[in-house]
Protein backbone atom coordinates (compact mmCIF):
# COMPACT_ATOMS: atom_id res chain seq x y z
CA UNK A 1 0.00 0.00 0.00
CA UNK A 2 1.02 3.61 -0.57
CA UNK A 3 -0.33 6.56 1.38
CA UNK A 4 0.08 10.09 0.04
CA UNK A 5 -0.10 12.81 2.65
CA UNK A 6 0.40 16.53 2.86
CA UNK A 7 2.72 18.53 5.10
CA UNK A 8 2.71 16.99 8.57
CA UNK A 9 2.85 20.40 10.19
CA UNK A 10 -0.47 21.51 8.73
CA UNK A 11 -2.49 18.65 7.22
CA UNK A 12 -5.09 17.51 9.72
CA UNK A 13 -6.77 15.12 7.31
CA UNK A 14 -3.41 13.56 6.45
CA UNK A 15 -2.82 12.88 10.15
CA UNK A 16 -6.12 11.02 10.29
CA UNK A 17 -5.35 8.92 7.23
CA UNK A 18 -1.85 8.14 8.45
CA UNK A 19 -3.07 7.06 11.88
CA UNK A 20 -5.71 4.91 10.21
CA UNK A 21 -3.11 3.03 8.19
CA UNK A 22 -0.83 2.68 11.22
CA UNK A 23 -3.77 1.21 13.14
CA UNK A 24 -4.26 -1.42 10.42
CA UNK A 25 -0.91 -2.99 11.22
CA UNK A 26 -0.24 -3.38 7.48
CA UNK A 27 2.94 -2.30 5.76
CA UNK A 28 2.70 0.86 3.71
CA UNK A 29 4.94 3.34 1.97
CA UNK A 30 4.36 7.03 2.56
CA UNK A 31 4.80 9.89 0.11
CA UNK A 32 4.63 13.41 1.57
CA UNK A 33 3.80 16.22 -0.84
CA UNK A 34 4.07 19.93 0.03
CA UNK A 35 0.65 21.51 -0.18
CA UNK A 36 -0.03 24.81 -1.94
CA UNK A 37 3.54 25.49 -3.05
CA UNK A 38 4.44 26.94 -6.46
CA UNK A 39 4.08 23.52 -8.11
CA UNK A 40 0.83 22.52 -6.41
CA UNK A 41 -1.55 23.09 -9.32
CA UNK A 42 0.56 20.84 -11.53
CA UNK A 43 1.30 18.23 -8.86
CA UNK A 44 -2.33 17.63 -7.92
CA UNK A 45 -3.07 16.64 -11.52
CA UNK A 46 -0.36 13.97 -11.57
CA UNK A 47 -1.17 10.26 -11.47
CA UNK A 48 -0.94 9.68 -7.71
CA UNK A 49 -3.20 12.61 -6.81
CA UNK A 50 -5.44 12.94 -9.86
CA UNK A 51 -8.17 10.49 -8.68
CA UNK A 52 -8.83 12.64 -5.60
CA UNK A 53 -8.50 15.98 -7.44
CA UNK A 54 -5.50 16.76 -5.25
CA UNK A 55 -7.11 15.96 -1.91
CA UNK A 56 -4.96 14.25 0.69
CA UNK A 57 -4.65 11.72 2.16
CA UNK A 58 -5.08 9.24 -0.65
CA UNK A 59 -4.46 5.52 -0.20
CA UNK A 60 -3.39 3.26 -3.06
CA UNK A 61 -3.76 -0.49 -2.54
CA UNK A 62 -2.82 -2.10 -5.85
CA UNK A 63 -5.73 -1.09 -8.13
CA UNK A 64 -7.86 0.25 -5.29
CA UNK A 65 -7.70 3.98 -4.61
CA UNK A 66 -9.32 5.48 -1.53
CA UNK A 67 -9.38 9.12 -0.49
CA UNK A 68 -11.04 10.85 2.44
CA UNK A 69 -9.87 9.80 5.90
CA UNK A 70 -13.16 8.27 7.00
CA UNK A 71 -13.32 6.23 3.79
CA UNK A 72 -9.77 5.03 4.46
CA UNK A 73 -10.81 3.91 7.94
CA UNK A 74 -13.80 2.01 6.53
CA UNK A 75 -11.71 0.44 3.75
CA UNK A 76 -9.05 -0.76 6.16
CA UNK A 77 -11.63 -2.00 8.67
CA UNK A 78 -13.05 -4.19 5.90
CA UNK A 79 -9.52 -5.43 5.20
CA UNK A 80 -8.30 -6.23 8.73
CA UNK A 81 -11.50 -6.40 10.81
CA UNK A 82 -13.70 -3.70 12.27
CA UNK A 83 -12.76 -4.54 15.87
CA UNK A 84 -9.36 -2.98 15.22
CA UNK A 85 -11.10 0.37 14.67
CA UNK A 86 -14.46 0.29 16.44
CA UNK A 87 -15.63 -0.68 19.93
CA UNK A 88 -17.10 -4.17 20.11
CA UNK A 89 -20.08 -3.05 22.18
CA UNK A 90 -22.97 -1.99 19.94
CA UNK A 91 -23.87 1.06 22.03
CA UNK A 92 -20.28 2.26 22.24
CA UNK A 93 -19.74 1.62 18.54
CA UNK A 94 -22.83 3.66 17.69
CA UNK A 95 -21.50 6.60 19.66
CA UNK A 96 -17.99 6.24 18.23
CA UNK A 97 -19.37 6.32 14.69
CA UNK A 98 -21.45 9.38 15.55
CA UNK A 99 -18.43 11.22 16.97
CA UNK A 100 -16.46 10.44 13.83
CA UNK A 101 -19.27 11.58 11.53
CA UNK A 102 -19.78 14.80 13.52
CA UNK A 103 -16.06 15.51 13.33
CA UNK A 104 -16.06 14.78 9.61
CA UNK A 105 -18.75 17.31 8.81
CA UNK A 106 -18.69 19.81 11.67
CA UNK A 107 -16.72 22.25 13.81
CA UNK A 108 -16.11 24.61 10.92
CA UNK A 109 -15.41 27.62 13.14
CA UNK A 110 -12.70 25.78 15.06
CA UNK A 111 -11.12 24.55 11.84
CA UNK A 112 -11.19 27.98 10.24
CA UNK A 113 -10.02 30.01 13.22
CA UNK A 114 -7.49 27.51 14.60
CA UNK A 115 -5.82 25.72 11.69
CA UNK A 116 -3.54 22.81 12.53
CA UNK A 117 0.06 23.91 13.04
CA UNK A 118 2.35 21.62 15.01
CA UNK A 119 5.11 24.27 15.00
CA UNK A 120 3.29 26.86 17.08
CA UNK A 121 2.05 27.26 20.63
CA UNK A 122 0.01 30.32 21.47
CA UNK A 123 -0.92 31.63 24.91
CA UNK A 124 -3.79 33.77 26.15
CA UNK A 125 -5.75 33.53 22.93
CA UNK A 126 -9.27 34.85 22.50
CA UNK A 127 -11.49 32.84 20.20
CA UNK A 128 -14.87 33.64 18.73
CA UNK A 129 -18.13 32.53 20.30
CA UNK A 130 -18.61 30.09 17.42
CA UNK A 131 -15.22 28.47 18.00
CA UNK A 132 -15.84 28.32 21.73
CA UNK A 133 -19.16 26.59 21.06
CA UNK A 134 -17.38 24.03 18.87
CA UNK A 135 -14.86 23.35 21.65
CA UNK A 136 -17.59 22.98 24.26
CA UNK A 137 -19.46 20.50 22.06
CA UNK A 138 -16.29 18.46 21.54
CA UNK A 139 -15.60 18.39 25.27
CA UNK A 140 -19.17 17.28 25.97
CA UNK A 141 -18.71 14.37 23.56
CA UNK A 142 -15.37 13.47 25.07
CA UNK A 143 -16.83 13.55 28.58
CA UNK A 144 -19.69 11.22 27.66
CA UNK A 145 -17.42 8.77 25.82
CA UNK A 146 -14.89 8.66 28.64
CA UNK A 147 -17.46 8.33 31.44
CA UNK A 148 -19.55 5.66 29.71
CA UNK A 149 -16.98 3.64 27.78
CA UNK A 150 -13.47 4.72 28.70
CA UNK A 151 -12.78 2.62 31.77
CA UNK A 152 -10.38 0.19 30.07
CA UNK A 153 -7.79 2.72 28.94
CA UNK A 154 -6.89 6.39 28.46
CA UNK A 155 -8.59 6.92 25.09
CA UNK A 156 -12.15 7.97 24.28
CA UNK A 157 -13.47 4.42 24.29
CA UNK A 158 -10.72 2.93 26.40
CA UNK A 159 -8.50 1.47 23.71
CA UNK A 160 -7.27 3.45 20.72
CA UNK A 161 -9.98 3.56 18.04
CA UNK A 162 -11.29 5.36 14.98
CA UNK A 163 -12.74 8.02 17.26
CA UNK A 164 -9.26 8.91 18.51
CA UNK A 165 -7.98 8.92 14.94
CA UNK A 166 -10.65 11.35 13.81
CA UNK A 167 -10.27 13.63 16.86
CA UNK A 168 -6.46 13.62 16.86
CA UNK A 169 -6.17 16.94 14.96
CA UNK A 170 -8.47 18.57 17.52
CA UNK A 171 -6.03 17.43 20.19
CA UNK A 172 -3.23 19.19 18.30
CA UNK A 173 -5.31 22.36 18.00
CA UNK A 174 -6.07 22.42 21.72
CA UNK A 175 -2.30 22.18 22.33
CA UNK A 176 -1.30 24.72 19.68
CA UNK A 177 -3.81 27.37 20.72
CA UNK A 178 -3.49 26.85 24.47
CA UNK A 179 -7.08 25.91 25.24
CA UNK A 180 -7.77 25.63 28.96
CA UNK A 181 -9.33 22.21 29.45
CA UNK A 182 -11.06 20.41 32.32
CA UNK A 183 -9.01 17.71 34.01
CA UNK A 184 -10.49 14.71 32.21
CA UNK A 185 -9.94 16.36 28.81
CA UNK A 186 -6.37 17.41 29.63
CA UNK A 187 -5.63 13.83 30.67
CA UNK A 188 -6.96 12.60 27.35
CA UNK A 189 -4.93 15.19 25.43
CA UNK A 190 -1.81 14.16 27.37
CA UNK A 191 -2.44 10.49 26.55
CA UNK A 192 -2.91 11.24 22.88
CA UNK A 193 0.18 13.42 22.66
CA UNK A 194 2.21 10.66 24.35
CA UNK A 195 1.01 8.00 21.91
CA UNK A 196 4.06 6.70 19.99
CA UNK A 197 2.41 7.41 16.62
CA UNK A 198 1.67 11.01 17.57
CA UNK A 199 5.25 11.41 18.75
CA UNK A 200 6.44 9.95 15.44
CA UNK A 201 4.24 12.36 13.47
CA UNK A 202 5.48 15.38 15.44
CA UNK A 203 9.11 14.32 15.09
CA UNK A 204 8.71 14.09 11.31
CA UNK A 205 6.86 17.42 11.23
CA UNK A 206 9.76 19.05 13.05
CA UNK A 207 12.03 18.09 10.14
CA UNK A 208 9.85 19.77 7.51
CA UNK A 209 11.00 23.04 5.98
CA UNK A 210 7.92 23.79 3.84
CA UNK A 211 5.87 26.77 4.91
CA UNK A 212 2.27 27.81 4.29
CA UNK A 213 2.52 31.45 5.29
CA UNK A 214 -1.19 32.10 5.77
CA UNK A 215 -1.29 29.35 8.41
CA UNK A 216 1.97 30.48 10.01
CA UNK A 217 0.46 33.94 10.39
CA UNK A 218 -2.86 32.68 11.75
CA UNK A 219 -3.69 33.33 15.36
CA UNK A 220 -7.07 34.05 16.91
Amino acid sequence: MKLITGNKVYSSWSLRGWLAVKQSGLHFDEVVVPLFDDNWEQRKREDDLAPSAGKVPILWDEDAVVWDSLAIIDYLADKVGRDRYWPKDNVARGMARSLCAEMHSGYMALRRECPMNTRKKFENITVSAETRADAVRILQNWAEARSRFGQQGPYLFGTFSAADIMLAPVVTRFVTYGFTLPGFAQSYVDAMMAHPWMEEWYAAADQETWMIQRIEDAAP
